[in-house]
């Protein structure tokens, strides 16, 4: 009997708690309690858990991104000086053509204005960049992304930083255009990330960026 139990328990953790109830018989129920507890504990990989969660949060961190940018967009196509603008891009490359149609193609009203709505908003889309929490999702900012790409970009910063600490603060380089325009860009957009953590009606004027 001995000898098939031994075969049996196996497992380190058990084996222990098995020797401990032969030593202390009188501990009746909190053997039961031990047995029982491993018995409905369920035996899942932590590091599914844990890429499970990740992948949980990188689902709903694209979705709510994706949600603020329409909703950005949204409000954009109905500000007039924007409207303006795309109505004029669309007439200049031909995109509104509101020529007579006749026979089978010819359109309803409430056709040719959806379809003149989608240009315009294709048109916002294109031209106007929208910045801060706003801004249009992108696949690799997503958790899942990040922690994967994480080694790459920090030996990338790294190497970057250095070769900045080295040529600008020990030999005391000049800066160049390019330095000029990071460190400017860099001004603005920390000041542009703070404001557009206001009010929607301040997107005209705080969160975009219209391209030349």
């Amino acid at each position: 009997m001995k000898m098939i139990v031994g075969v049996c328990v196996q497992d380190e953790e058990t084996r222990r708690d098995y020797d401990y109830m032969l030593d202390h018989p009188e501990e009746y129920y909190q053997h039961y309690y031990t047995y029982y507890r491993r018995q409905l504990t369920p035996k899942v990989d932590v590091r599914i858990v844990i890429l499970v969660t990740i992948c949980a949060i990188s689902i709903f961190q694209f979705y709510s991104w994706h949600s603020s940018y329409n909703e950005a967009l949204n409000y954009l196509v109905t500000v007039p000086k924007y409207r303006i603008q795309a109505t004029e891009i669309a007439k200049q490359q031909g995109l509104l053509n509101r020529g007579k149609e006749k026979g089978k193609n010819r359109r309803s009203k409430e056709e040719i204005r959806e379809q003149e709505e989608e240009v315009i908003r294709d048109i916002i889309k294109t031209k106007i960049d929208i910045k801060g929490g706003y801004q249009k999702p992108n696949l690799s900012d997503i958790l899942l992304c990040q922690m994967v790409l994480f080694p790459y970009y920090l030996t990338t910063y790294l190497s970057w930083y250095a070769s900045w600490i080295y040529r600008f603060t020990l030999c005391r380089e000049e800066y160049g255009e390019e330095e000029k325009v990071y460190l400017i860009r860099s001004v603005l957009e920390l000041h542009l990330t703070q404001d557009t953590q206001g009010s929607g009606e301040r997107y005209s004027e705080l969160v975009l960026a219209v391209h030349p």
